[in-house]
């Protein structure tokens, strides 16, 4: 009979072997930069957003309009900033 296992752990430790173990880190982290997007940038913007994903370090963001796009382009680094502060990690390097 298999032994148990009696070590106690958080949810957040539980939930953060699973998706290690399943290889479903970079697939949570896509949903959570999608998410933390809307809370930061807010509806208007997301409006006007037409996809956004993360590949590797650098968040690629595509809008639907070209005045909007120059406008955040003035404000990269403290977009960078309020993101990773949302997503609670400096993943992000570059838009």
């Amino acid at each position: 009979m298999a032994k148990r296992n009696t070590e106690l752990k958080s949810i957040k430790d539980l939930m953060s072997d699973f998706l290690k173990e399943n290889n479903l880190t970079k697939g949570f982290l896509q949903i959570r930069v999608k998410e933390a997007w809307v809370n930061v940038m807010g509806k208007g913007v997301q409006s006007y957003t037409l996809a956004i994903k993360l590949q590797q370090d650098i968040l690629i963001v595509h809008l639907s309009s070209p005045v909007l796009r120059e406008e955040l382009s003035y404000g990269t680094d403290k977009i960078i900033k309020m993101m990773n502060k949302a997503l609670g990690e400096n993943c992000i390097k570059k838009i």
